[in-house]
């Protein structure tokens, strides 16, 4: 496992909603952590260092907008608020307050995943796009790996975490085979049993996202015996 920070800190005192919701980001490649006091948030958040924050409002021992306000004097990354109270004011106070966004309860965790994933491509994103610093560019291929996002031919492309840290990985790479026993020693920490075929899946996907031909990949290949190979100059201009 690898020592990447949190992707979400979840400050939500429901358990069960807690639960339902931090079980389905992490079935989508997010990792998440719980926090259910307000009062124990902004210590949370300086330990861990999450990209995103989601925030109920009513929470015990501190509410959810002073934990906003608290936040935004030390990170500029998004902030979710969702809540039951949903009148226009509510909105606006928290808005106010510094949230990038506000849901109202109930919220199915699909879209509460989507809006969550569009903030962090929205501010991320265009970060990386604006400063471009430690960006890898293959053509028309970008991947930053400080923002998590990647662009082909000028378009974000979604990736799941296990996606994109396997793309991450053959990009420093390029241009050399990958064996299945390298690529589980660096993105699982464990060495390969021989029978799991779990890698091949996720490079199944990388090159639909990619726009490679499944029959005949050109640009992240086969390397029957060996491996995988990323090959540098198979993306066309930059975008």
């Amino acid at each position: 496992m690898n020592d990447r920070a949190v992707d979400i800190l979840l400050v939500e005192d429901d358990r069960r909603l807690a639960d339902l919701t931090a079980q389905y980001f992490r079935q989508n490649g997010l990792t998440v952590s719980l926090e259910s006091r307000g009062d124990h948030a902004i210590a949370r958040f300086v330990a861990e260092r999450p990209r995103a924050v989601l925030l109920d409002l009513m929470l015990p021992g501190a509410d959810g907008l002073s934990v906003c306000r608290e936040l935004r004097h030390i990170f500029d990354g998004p902030i979710l608020i969702f809540t039951a109270r949903d009148s226009d004011i509510d909105q606006v106070i928290g808005l106010e307050a510094g949230a990038d966004d506000y849901v109202a309860k109930p919220v199915d965790p699909m879209v509460l995943l989507a809006r969550t994933r569009a903030l962090l491509r929205r501010v991320e994103g265009n970060a990386a796009v604006k400063h471009g610093v430690g960006d890898t560019v293959f053509g028309g291929l970008r991947i930053s790996e400080a923002a998590q996002n990647v662009w082909l031919d000028g378009e974000d492309v979604e990736f799941t975490t296990q996606e994109f840290e396997l793309l991450c990985l053959l990009a420093k790479h390029a241009g050399t085979v990958l064996s299945r026993e390298t690529i589980f020693r660096n993105l699982r920490g464990i060495e390969y049993d021989g029978l799991d075929r779990s890698i091949d899946g996720r490079i199944s996907k990388l090159r639909r996202k990619l726009k490679d031909s499944a029959s005949t990949p050109t640009r992240i290949k086969t390397i029957w015996g060996k491996g995988y190979l990323l090959v540098p100059d198979a993306w066309g201009d930059p975008a």
